[in-house]
């Protein structure tokens, strides 16, 4: 009886790179085909559409009866944007999912072994996230402009896009909520559980700024502007004397790229088989010859 040696696999294969545009396009498909990411972006959407057009409904309609002092205080932009008040949560999560949700699937050991070098994978989820939710939260946040503009336009009450600080306004709330959910996935990296990623991301932005407020004023004025909620109302809202000016004043988000560098999960190579690890690499690597990747299974299989 003979047997068959396995054929030695070529380890200079053009086809067997990985390369980040590679990477970038895996992200792409893993984002697209959870039904989370598409629900948490709906709802996100629908947050700075629907909210930002209610209060601008009411408004218009109560205006008449307005205190005078919020008379004088009104702002056409503003109003039409307050639904990112409540949108940015979703966005936050999103960016805390695309992270964690690896880590609770066990998706994550699949990612790494096919990409060992884990800053890749990072920039491929960041610019894959940059790119969906960046250009989403804009779409939405003109459209919610606009839409909030011609509910007051009954009442005289509307603003221009091209009136002084609108366009700054309406971009900056798009790209706050996209720097909302980079804050999400860094701490998502940083705490690496979807519970405790989603617990941080509510303390930071709506527990801790109320508390702020019960602080001696001298610190209140202090820390105040430098909180991210605060700075991003500088950011894209109509910043006053205890805010930062707008563009220095755009949120810190960078904070997770080390912990994703270090203390990676580890890989367990003997509950892995080295077949699951070759399975895994289609999804980052185009092959021209699938015989050859049947081939490389076939010899990991026997070594």
């Amino acid at each position: 009886m003979t047997t068959t040696a396995p054929t030695p696999v070529d380890a200079g294969l053009p086809g067997m790179r990985v390369t980040q545009s590679r990477v970038i396009r895996s992200e792409w498909t893993k984002f697209r085909s959870l039904r989370s990411t598409n629900i948490t972006l709906t709802v996100a959407i629908v947050l700075t559409i629907g909210i930002g057009a209610l209060i601008s409904a009411v408004t218009a309609a109560r205006f008449g009866t307005m205190p005078a002092n919020r008379r004088a205080h009104f702002n056409a932009i503003i109003t039409s944007l307050n639904g990112v008040r409540i949108s940015q949560l979703a966005v936050g999560v999103l960016g805390v999912l695309l992270i964690t949700g690896e880590y609770a699937t066990g998706m994550i050991r699949s990612s790494l072994t096919a990409v060992p070098k884990r800053l890749p994978v990072l920039w491929a989820k960041m610019a894959v996230f940059t790119g969906i939710v960046g250009i989403t939260s804009v779409i939405s946040t003109i459209v919610a402009f606009f839409l909030g503009q011609a509910l007051m336009t009954s009442k005289h009450l509307n603003a221009s896009i091209t009136d002084p600080g609108a366009l700054r306004m309406v971009i900056g709330a798009g790209i706050y909520l996209l720097l909302i959910g980079l804050i999400g996935m860094a701490l998502g990296c940083l705490l690496r559980n979807t519970a405790a990623g989603i617990s941080a991301l509510v303390t930071l932005f709506f527990v801790i700024p109320p508390i702020l407020d019960l602080l001696p004023t001298s610190w209140a004025d202090t820390l105040g502007p430098y909180l991210p909620s605060t700075a991003g109302e500088a950011f894209w809202g109509n910043p006053d004397t205890t805010h930062l000016s707008p563009w220095p004043a755009s949120p810190y988000w960078s904070a997770g790229q080390q912990s994703w560098s270090r203390s990676p999960p580890p890989v367990s190579h003997t509950t892995t088989p080295d077949t699951a690890r070759v399975a895994v690499i289609p999804n980052y690597l185009e092959v021209g010859d699938r015989r050859v990747l049947a081939r490389s299974a076939d010899s990991l299989a026997r070594a």
